[in-house]
């Protein structure tokens, strides 16, 4: 089985094509919501959103998957998530797909994600909304109009009162307010000994090259593909991309 999940503001709904592929080559998925995103409940308290609670979270999901092992597919958050997972002993990843992550983030580059982050609308109607992710996300590589309005329907919903915003907790958005920090998963990385695949959007400044480079020194010391014409993350939507992930999870 493959557990694929998604970044900061996404839902696992960002899943849907590969988890389609997948089922074509033989593997069952679970694409979950992270808490505050998508058809997961909101937390009560802001200050819990983080990783700690995430990492427990998907713990659970683990346990009630009741499955021995599973395939571990994280876009940036939620290949940071499967990073923390796979260094712990006795870990039942099998094997650990990175998309546009690594074990060092630079701040500059969650002060990029923290331009955006809380944004949430209303917008007046999904147009409006997909031209918003469509800047935002420009990073997700060259899609067509049937994707990015997959996208927006996705990652939208009608609040209370109606009006139609993204479909997140703004208040995920607090852990972002404080001068922001490295983050720094250097000891965790080097723990790993699960093969591990790392893919990199060519213009990612949240993965450099130079992580890129260290990753594939130390730790699992991962294979790489790094995908043209994306930034941070590839959308893996592309055919191509998800011929990347199958081949190398049937090895």
């Amino acid at each position: 089985m493959a557990v694929c999940v998604h970044g900061l503001t996404r839902t696992g709904r960002d899943f849907d094509a590969l988890a389609s592929h997948l089922l074509e080559e033989g593997w069952a998925s679970a694409c979950p919501d992270i808490v505050g995103r998508g058809l997961s409940d909101w937390l009560s308290e802001a200050s819990d959103y983080g990783l700690p609670q995430y990492v427990s979270d998907m713990v659970a999901l683990l346990a009630r998957l009741d499955v021995e092992e599973v395939d571990w597919i994280g876009t940036s958050m939620g290949g940071l998530l499967g990073l923390l997972l796979a260094a712990q002993p006795g870990t039942p990843i099998r094997r650990l797909v990175l998309n546009d992550v690594g074990p060092f983030v630079p701040s500059e580059a969650l002060d990029a994600i923290a331009g955006y982050l809380g944004h949430v609308g209303p917008w007046a109607d999904i147009a409006e909304a997909e031209q918003v992710l469509r800047r935002v996300h420009s990073g997700f590589g060259p899609l067509d109009d049937d994707q990015w309005r997959h996208i927006a329907e996705t990652s939208t919903r009608r609040s209370e009162d109606g009006q139609l915003r993204f479909h997140y907790d703004p208040s995920i958005a607090q852990a972002f307010t404080d001068p922001l920090q490295d983050i720094d998963l250097w000891p965790q990385w080097k723990r790993i000994s699960r093969p591990t695949l790392v893919l990199r959007g060519e213009e990612s400044s949240l993965l450099t090259a130079e992580t890129l480079r260290q990753m594939e020194k130390s730790g699992p010391q991962a294979e790489s593909v790094t995908i043209s014409g994306c930034g941070h993350a590839p959308s893996l939507m592309d055919r191509s991309q998800m011929e990347i992930i199958s081949e190398w999870l049937g090895r």
